[in-house]
């Protein structure tokens, strides 16, 4: 009898266990710019067409010329794993040594550039769509970052259009992101269970809402026209810098020092949370590499350190950090902002590759609870990206295929 209760115990942990969901791990202090190449989409949020290739980029600064492996896994809707073997989703093998870097040439800061391209030699094709998570690591076997990326077919129309939230309790902050999918000769069986959405704000999938059901469904097209289920705050625009010409200010740059390395100044910025809302253009947090008078920037552009600066007062419940795409949005110590209470600023200090950035400064409570409106504000106008991906499971399916794929911008948001 305590056997079977074990057993009984064993049988109920066990899937719990197996199934959680995946995380993506950021790279140690060394590892930096990793940078995603897509002819898809906008931004770094590697998004692909099946059949596409799939470039992924880093520098390593420790200058050892060090072996980087990497290894490709399939994953379901909701981040746990799928049940494919590897042949099934992978034409040849991974677990290979990334063979293309160079080394740097003519900068202060020394690193290796490592550059993986797929479809290679040994890993011939992605054979299945889906949510995909490729990892790097050492020849220790040490992880030494892992991202997400995405594979869809292009077998569905997907419409997607930005409005005013029409709750009035939200109505100058908030956005609402409405859906509407033609399944075109696809026979979508039972859609409200076997079709999964995800809306993702300017490829950050920390701003995601995922899942909605179709409300109703027309002819051969399904309906979303929600309006707090598919709302999101809207932020403002991104702050940015530029340094492609490293020894001299640039856009938003105060002023340049030597010392070891480039160091990069930045304008004070102040809290705009309750300024009325400008628009200036920007690139939703993304970033680009760029130096001027370079004609390779993967092995010849240099580092600078950059000093971040924020006018606002000391918040004792909250920590505030520099947030974008050029660290994946990630909250890390590195790019937590320290109070200086001679000044009165806020402050932080890091190294980025030359290059257009976009930032902004954000809150987080002892909960950890994000707020990127604390510090930037919301407003109803900012112009925000969205793109929405459809997923599909027919009955008796071994894994979710993404099957569509939408995008569109605030620019033209309507009431």
């Amino acid at each position: 009898m305590l056997n079977k209760l074990y057993s009984i115990i064993f049988l109920l942990v066990i899937p719990t266990i197996g199934f959680s969901q995946v995380e993506e791990i950021n790279p140690p202090d060394f590892i930096k710019t990793i940078t995603f190449r897509s002819n898809t989409t906008e931004g770094q949020l590697p998004i692909l067409k099946l059949g596409e290739t799939l470039n992924l980029e880093f520098d390593a600064l420790t200058g050892d010329e060090e072996d980087f492996y990497y290894k490709i896994e399939h994953f379901n809707f909701d981040w746990t794993p799928s049940n494919l073997m590897k042949s099934e989703y992978l034409s040849g093998i991974d677990g290979q040594r990334i063979r293309d870097y160079t080394n740097s040439l003519n900068t202060f800061q020394i690193y290796s550039h490592y550059d993986l391209t797929i479809p290679n030699q040994q890993t011939r094709r992605l054979l299945k769509s889906g949510n995909y998570l490729i990892t790097i690591y050492d020849s220790y076997d040490e992880i030494m970052f892992s991202r997400k990326f995405m594979i869809f077919e292009d077998l569905l129309g997907v419409g997607v259009q930005v409005k005013r939230t029409r709750n009035l309790n939200n109505i100058q902050e908030k956005q609402i992101v409405n859906l509407k999918i033609n399944s075109n000769n696809l026979n979508l069986v039972n859609p409200k269970q076997t079709v999964k959405t995800l809306i993702i704000q300017n490829n950050n999938l920390n701003a995601t809402i995922s899942n909605l059901k179709p409300q109703f469904t027309i002819g051969n097209e399904l309906i979303y026209r929600y309006d707090d289920e598919a709302s999101f705050w809207g932020g403002n625009e991104y702050l940015y810098f530029e340094t492609k010409e490293i020894r001299g200010a640039n856009i938003a740059v105060q002023y340049v020092d030597l010392r070891d390395l480039y160091h990069s100044y930045l304008f004070n910025q102040i809290n705009r949370s309750k300024r009325p809302y400008t628009y200036f253009p920007d690139i939703n947090g993304n970033f680009v590499i760029t130096a001027l008078n370079v004609d390779d920037v993967d092995s010849r552009a240099d580092y600078s350190i950059v000093h971040f600066s924020l006018n606002n007062e000391l918040l004792l419940d909250k920590k505030i950090y520099v947030y974008g795409n050029y660290n994946n949005y990630a909250l890390e110590p590195a790019n937590e902002m320290i109070y200086n209470s001679e000044k009165q600023v806020y402050e932080c200090v890091f190294p980025l590759k030359q290059g257009f950035y976009n930032y902004k400064y954000v809150a987080v409570d002892a909960n950890g609870n994000l707020d990127e409106g604390a510090i930037s504000g919301n407003f109803w106008q900012t112009e925000n990206n969205y793109k929405v991906l459809v997923y599909y499971r027919d009955l008796g399916a071994r894994f979710d295929r993404l099957i569509g794929f939408g995008e569109t911008n605030s620019e033209i948001i309507t009431n």
